[in-house]
């Protein structure tokens, strides 16, 4: 084979190698093949970040089940001589990429030109510092979190990113950049008594390890003994660039706060004695190969050009900074130092002049052939025509085929578009490492390019070249962190809550009481007229967190007063209206008589086949259920909700098809226009290869050619109309109208709701939210209003790189600059209308070349659409705007978001914010500016970074999305019901709407049960035990919540795993909820233990059978007995008050036997 005896050459070489005929993804298998033949550590140099993944993605592909995966050694991607955080992710990358040369690994690294400039902190500082820790041998825990402060890791609540540790008493979590998931390590005394991996969402133990090794969280390590060395070098620094003492003071002093300082990596060559390259790390046997050098000669000239400006500008502002050349290589001395270890460059064609170097050239060819011949087939007769003559041809020159795909999906679908042709590919295998002549591999990956090298008898294909191009997917990101413990929803002082009975108070923190020598936490509420409520925590059910209406704030009820309940009877008048509208409409459908749609063809299988995602196993139920609705004879009326991105439109276009299929058009209305342009759009692209009209009627249509439309709609000559609500007016007649798709039906007004209404009873319609609808709302609506809920997030997207920082000029100049060079757009979000003009303006003169306009809710409509088409049509870079940013907008190319005054938003805004930008496969990046004085500590800021850089939150996204201020009833109902969701609260709003429509439908609603537990014992969780307020708060909140005596087990053993033993107090706690649990099965409203007798009162709307006590009242005669006031009395044999409770319980099973059965 060619590439093997390449791999000979190379080698055998003496001296440089150019290869020329090799690029795409035939570079990255030639350094596959590298790598396996000479059995030796393999360095691949590409020309940007970008390229490096996808070679990583090819390299992987390639060594099919053989070998270690490629790993990547990135770049930082802001540049120096910034007081900023490096980003975290990244440091543990380049760490564990260094750890694994160091280890001797047979290593494939991909790297950038840019990422092997930089200078690295000496080879021997990590190897030093470097600690194994074995379980079961002695370790000095005051020595490893010395250790860790020295390496740069930081301290924190939860461990969930690298670099993060924690101390609960006997336990350290640490998160060490070598391993993907953070270590628990148990202490008995000084003996790491087990060691295991857990999990950074759950925080869960997971299995246990023998041993482990703590790497450096960044690459600088402070040792407390060489401090006062460090800083005589940087005071000597100081004193060459003259700078001003206090700035000097300033440093020493963040050294001694904070150790390693955010930005100090721009520092490291006054750290060490001498710096160390990636050369360095790198073994002797290693074989370098640069691809495409002119391009790598340009990527490094341009990062060293950044550098200079930056190190310039930092001097001018005064900071304190070292010269660029101490931090980077040129590209000189990184030509002369691979021209010493003989490497190897990949080109395309070789030119004159590579002097004294071995060229040596490998015939590939590319398939631009073959795709352009599929593009022009697509339309025609025998679309697959081209295809199968490249088999042909190959098969016939005696090469093995290979055709990559990048879903089993699209696999399975070429698999059957050759079978009629009797081509028989093998499909589901891994790349094949001897390839069997003529023969064809169906494989799973995801390639650039393919490529046909014909001295290695091999054709490889992708299915972009056979299908053609489609929305670029973003790759899945190998690690995402999901901390549901800390609720989005948690409660801080001073916020707003709702209790059942006494209506709307303000939280104001938890309380330790002593009540008769039993000591427990409450939570204290305050009502008018200073008013005070205290709550155990274990009745936490009892209230929910207020969210009302944005700009509307209620008054503090006053406990036991009428203003509450008054508040509740209007609501409840409304809730009954609205339930009734609700049921008219559903009875008029199920009257009427719509159309029933027949089966899917084979058309509709190709039309599905040509998403480019695999759909989350909540959208294929959401696509099922609506296909079923189509295919039933009464008129569909379903709502499919799911945040943006989660899939929504794929629904609507799947039903589209169905319905074109027999002839019935298709009408689809949205609020806007430019959401009306975005959907042409895509449905365009989609029906592109079949004969299906589509067209959009909106006000950016000249009026002859809205004319035009309306004239071909009443005809049936147009298939497909997408539109505002100048599809509703009363021009618009259609031909043969049989579904009604409408997005976002809450932001219509009540006239063009009205029309709505009247389509509702007649055609299938289908209507699409991003807003949430509650469980329970979700529930009671069944049988009134059909409901899809797509929850599950897509298919991993990259996670967003999140910068926390002070605002600074020169970030954002940099962030703008470098979005801007990748050809991307930029959303600049300042959240003030009245200062946002100035904010542009500021923002143009820093950056001139950036064409930028503002965007915010006080414009004139029309105007505000005019800059959203210009900046969909990327006639502008920047977006200067408020969080107007449309929801529903997907601007694929806006791949940088920049927030000023992050600290002012909440986390449910920052969550809809990230949404905006890392939808396409470039890597996103996020600048969260806080000012020095906000008091956001440093925890919040963490919560900040983890929300906006991980997509996929889970109920994350149901908890953030409740603090949304609530739009999700308006959607599920039709109507507008802000003045009642500000009066009573959303949740208790959505409960009044619940009981309203259950009593409609005959179904009378049992409230929960919130049963209340004294017992003589103090139970809480101590502060020595969880110090951090969220995370005890968070843990009552579960505890409240609670349903089954698995789930305390459950509770219980996650709490021994993350905090250690359970103190009394804590174990009496979970006894107190186990009771709490028992008694709702029984029916208890409220159990008392005092001294030896036990006293319960019974509530029977919760009891099947409520006579069920008398017979056990027979049953034991001495032992219990019944009062006139209705109150259950038992005596309890003495014993220990843990011994009390047992016999409680059983009690309480007993009660639940006779009262259920």
């Amino acid at each position: 084979m060619a590439s093997e005896k390449l791999a000979a050459d190379i080698a055998a070489r003496t001296g440089p190698v150019v290869i020329s005929g090799v690029d795409g993804s035939a570079c990255a298998y030639l350094a596959e093949t590298i790598r396996s033949r000479l059995r030796s550590p393999v360095l691949l140099v590409t020309e940007s970040a970008k390229i490096a993944e996808q070679r990583q993605a090819e390299i992987d592909f390639f060594r099919g089940e053989t070998g270690s995966p490629a790993v990547v050694f990135p770049s930082y991607n802001i540049s120096p001589f910034k007081f900023m955080s490096y980003h975290n992710e990244t440091a543990a990358r380049r760490i564990r990429a260094l750890w694994s040369l160091i280890e001797g690994r047979r290593e494939l690294v991909v790297t950038t030109a840019s990422a092997l400039r930089q200078r690295l902190m000496p080879k021997s500082v990590l190897t030093g510092f470097a600690e194994l820790i074995i379980a079961e041998e002695e370790i000095e825990p005051d020595r490893l979190v010395a250790n860790l402060a020295a390496g740069g890791y930081t301290r924190s609540v939860v461990v969930e990113e690298p670099g993060d540790f924690c101390v609960r008493g006997g336990i350290i979590d640490i998160f060490s950049p070598l391993y993907d998931r953070p270590l628990r390590i148990e202490l008995f005394g000084d003996f790491a008594e087990t060691i295991r991996f857990f999990s950074p969402s759950s925080q869960r133990s997971q299995e246990h390890v023998n041993e482990a090794v703590i790497l450096p969280a960044r690459e600088v390590t402070l040792e407390k003994d060489r401090l006062n060395e460090i800083v005589g070098r940087f005071r000597a620094r100081a004193l060459e660039q003259e700078l001003p003492r206090t700035t000097m003071r300033d440093i020493v002093e963040r050294i001694k706060q904070c150790g390693v300082f955010p930005g100090i990596e721009s520092l490291t060559p006054l750290i060490y004695d001498r710096m160390d390259t990636l050369f360095n790390y790198l073994p002797d046997s290693a074989v370098i190969v640069a691809e495409n050098p002119a391009g790598l000669a340009g990527a490094a000239e341009k990062s060293a050009q950044l550098a200079q400006v930056n190190y310039e500008k930092a001097c001018d502002d005064g900071h304190l900074c070292v010269e660029p050349s101490d931090l980077f290589l040129s590209w000189t001395e990184i030509q002369d130092e691979m021209d010493r270890r003989e490497s190897v460059s990949l080109v395309q064609l070789a030119v004159s002049g590579s002097q004294g170097r071995l060229v040596i050239e490998a015939e590939t060819s590319d398939n631009s052939d073959l795709a352009r011949a599929m593009d022009q087939a697509r339309k025609t007769e025998q679309p697959a025509a081209p295809l199968l003559q490249w088999i042909e041809s190959h098969r016939d020159a005696g090469h093995a085929m290979v055709i990559a795909c990048q879903t089993r999906r699209q696999g399975d679908r070429l698999a059957s578009i050759l079978a009629p042709h009797d081509v028989r590919p093998v499909s589901g295998e891994p790349f094949p490492r001897n390839p069997l002549a003529g023969r064809i591999a169906i494989c799973q990956g995801r390639l650039s390019t393919g490529f046909v090298w014909p001295a290695d008898s091999l054709a490889v294909a992708t299915e972009t070249e056979i299908f053609g191009s489609r929305t670029k997917r973003p790759q899945r990101s190998t690690q995402s962190v999901r901390t549901e413990l800390l609720a989005f929803s948690d409660l801080k002082q001073s916020d707003l809550v709702v209790h059942e009975e006494h209506g709307i108070g303000r939280y104001e923190g938890l309380v330790k009481l002593n009540l008769e020598g039993t000591v427990n936490d409450y939570l204290l509420i305050v009502y008018r007229d200073d008013d005070r409520l205290y709550l155990p925590v274990d009745r936490m059910g009892l209230i929910q967190k207020y969210m009302g209406v944005e700009g509307m704030m209620p008054a503090l009820d006053k406990m036991g007063g009428k203003s509450w309940e008054r508040a509740k009877e209007k609501v409840r008048q409304s809730a009954e209206k609205i339930a009734g509208e609700l049921l008219a409409i559903y009875a008029k459908r199920r009257v009427n008589a719509g159309h029933g749609y027949g089966s899917a063809d084979s058309h509709f299988g190709n039309f599905e086949a040509d998403f480019p995602y695999e759909e989350t196993p909540d959208q294929l139920k959401a696509i099922e259920d609506v296909l079923a609705d189509m295919r039933s004879p009464r008129p569909m009326d379903r709502l499919v909700c799911g945040d943006v991105g989660y899939g929504k439109t794929e629904v609507a276009l799947r039903a589209a098809f169905l319905a074109v299929s027999e002839a019935k058009q298709v009408a689809i209305l949205v609020p806007t226009t430019v959401l009306a342009e975005q959907h042409f759009a895509t449905f365009t692209q989609r029906f592109d290869a079949y004969p299906v009209k589509v067209a959009c009627l909106s006000r950016f249509r000249t009026k002859a050619e809205q004319r035009r439309i309306v004239e071909q709609i009443r005809k049936g000559t147009v298939d497909i109309v997408i539109g505002t609500h100048r599809l509703l007016q009363k021009d618009v007649a259609f031909a043969d109208l049989g579904l009604f798709v409408i997005d976002e039906e809450q932001r219509f007004g009540v006239r063009h709701k009205e029309k709505i209404k009247r389509l509702r009873t007649t055609v299938d319609v289908l209507a699409l939210t991003a807003t949430p609808i509650p469980r329970t709302l979700h529930l009671s609506m069944m049988g009134i209003r059909d409901i899809s809920v797509i929850s599950t997030p897509p298919e991993q997207r990259h996670a967003i790189v999140t910068y926390v920082c002070e605002y600074d000029d020169t970030v954002i100049g940099e962030a703008i600059r470098s979005e801007l060079a990748r050809g991307g757009q930029i959303f600049f979000v300042h959240n003030n209308v009245n200062s946002i003009e100035r904010m542009a303006a500021y923002l143009k003169q820093r950056v001139p070349e950036v064409r930028l306009d503002v965007a915010h809710g006080q414009m004139a409509e029309d105007d505000l659409e005019n800059v959203m088409m210009r900046f969909m049509a990327r006639e502008l870079d920047m977006l200067v705007c408020t969080t107007i940013i449309e929801s529903g907008i997907d601007v694929a190319t806006a791949n940088t978001i920049l927030v000023n005054r992050a600290d002012r938003f909440g986390l449910a805004q920052i969550y809809q914010l990230r949404g905006r930008v890392g939808r396409s496969d470039e890597q996103a990046y996020a600048y969260l500016f806080i000012p020095e004085e906000s008091r956001l500590g440093k925890d919040a800021q963490k919560r900040l970074k983890v929300l906006m850089e991980h997509s996929d939150l889970g109920s994350g996204f149901q908890i953030a999305m409740n603090d949304l201020k609530i739009r999700g009833g308006g959607a599920i109902l039709g109507a507008s019901q802000s003045g009642h969701i500000a009066a009573v609260g959303y949740d208790m709003f959505l409960k009044l709407m619940e009981e309203a429509v259950a009593q409609l439908k005959g179904e009378p609603l049992t409230e929960g049960l919130e049963p209340e537990i004294n017992l003589p014992m103090s139970a809480y969780v101590a502060e020595d035990y969880v110090d951090d307020i969220d995370q005890r708060l968070s843990i009552y909140r579960r505890l409240a919540k609670l349903g089954s005596l698995k789930d305390i087990s459950d509770m219980k053993a996650e709490l021994v795993d993350r905090f250690g033993t359970l103190p009394e107090e804590a174990e009496n706690l979970l006894l107190k909820i186990m009771l709490r649990v028992l008694s709702v099965r029984a029916g208890v409203q409220r159990l008392d233990i005092f001294g030896q007798q036990l006293v319960l009162a019974f509530s029977e709307a919760h009891q099947q059978r409520p006579l069920g006590i008398v017979e056990m009242l027979t049953a034991g005669k001495q032992h219990y007995q019944f009062t006139p006031d209705h109150l259950f009395k038992a005596t309890l044999a003495k014993g220990h008050p843990r011994a009390l409770l047992a016999q409680a319980k059983n009690i309480l099973i007993e009660i639940a036997q006779h009262v259920n059965s």
